[in-house]
């Protein structure tokens, strides 16, 4: 390995990340034939083959798999010794890696572009996606900060709340139970439902809750997005429950049933792996995030009922 060059393993990383030589011959701007000429040296410095190709598919051999885990440990040493020098000089720069819950994307960019605005040396790559995604990044250590609404029991992880998401009945604005106050939540028995796909946090602290009273909903469709979930609603396909979050744009298009035991209570959580340390950029913007979300809460939110017991 004295051979090995830094230029070999960033070739390498990229086609092991993406499984081609083609698509890392692509991000790196380089030829394929290049591509595969760095990889041969490498191996020859390994010692052992790094990839092993079963049909059109190319794998990682156990020697690839090692490799590839110490040059994700390589590349992120130097990004946070750039961004310490970058401190040091008096500058925030470097990249900030978030993963946040779908429902997050309804007020995480308003709260990024404060933050960009404030360090324009930092680059933001924003993956958006589900519960069930957003573990399995976190398992692989994919990202530098978790945004999420339900935090994971079965991991080690650290976590802070920096913000209320109350979970609400959603229906059309011209629903019959409008105007109603105090409905009993075994009304929803006689409502058709819209339900989020499996795998989604709102989902399950709606069955959660659905469960506890013995309420059984008509579930008439299942959608992947809450966009999707607030078409069907406003065309008059049902009622669901999502994230008080998702109203702040459209809130004339909708009506929140004022149902007992609603809003499910929750919080937004910032969370990493325990023992993760972070880089001078991400603690900067959890930082920065603890305090914009006060002023957020300020600018957007209206009252919501109080639960009802």
């Amino acid at each position: 390995m004295n051979q090995a060059t830094l230029h070999q393993l960033k070739v390498f990383e990229a086609a092991a990340r993406h499984g081609s030589f083609t698509r890392a011959a692509e991000e790196l701007f380089l030829t394929q034939p290049t591509v595969s000429m760095q990889i041969k040296q490498l191996t020859k410095s390994v010692g052992l083959p790094l990839f092993e190709q079963v049909g059109k598919r190319l794998y990682l051999t156990e020697a690839g798999r090692e490799l590839f885990a110490t040059c994700r440990q390589i590349f992120e040493t130097i990004a946070q010794f750039e961004m310490k020098v970058a401190d040091l000089k008096g500058l925030k720069q470097g990249q900030l890696r978030l993963a946040v819950i779908t429902t997050a994307k309804y007020f995480i960019p308003r709260l990024l572009g404060p933050f960009c605005q404030r360090y324009p040396g930092i680059d933001i790559s924003l993956q958006v996606t589900n519960h069930e995604k957003i573990i399995e990044r976190m398992m692989n250590n994919l990202d530098d900060l978790y945004i999420m609404s339900q935090v994971p029991e079965h991991l080690d992880v650290n976590c802070e709340p920096f913000l209320d998401n109350p979970l609400v009945v959603f229906a059309p604005v011209n629903h019959p139970l409008a105007k109603e106050k105090n409905i009993p939540i075994q009304e929803l028995n006689n409502e058709a439902f819209i339900m989020r796909e499996p795998g989604s946090g709102t989902r399950r602290a709606v069955q959660n809750l659905l469960e506890e009273h013995g309420v059984k909903v008509n579930v008439k469709l299942e959608l992947g997005s809450n966009e999707a979930i607030k078409q069907a609603i406003a065309g008059g396909l049902g009622i669901s429950v999502l994230s008080r979050h998702t109203l702040l744009s459209d809130a004339s298009e909708f009506s929140i049933l004022d149902v007992q035991h609603f809003p499910i209570k929750r919080a937004w959580y910032m969370v990493y792996p325990a023992g993760k340390q972070l880089s001078i950029v991400a603690h900067t913007y959890y930082e920065y995030l603890i305090d914009a979300a006060k002023t957020f809460v300020e600018q957007t939110e209206t009252p919501v009922y109080s639960t009802v017991d």
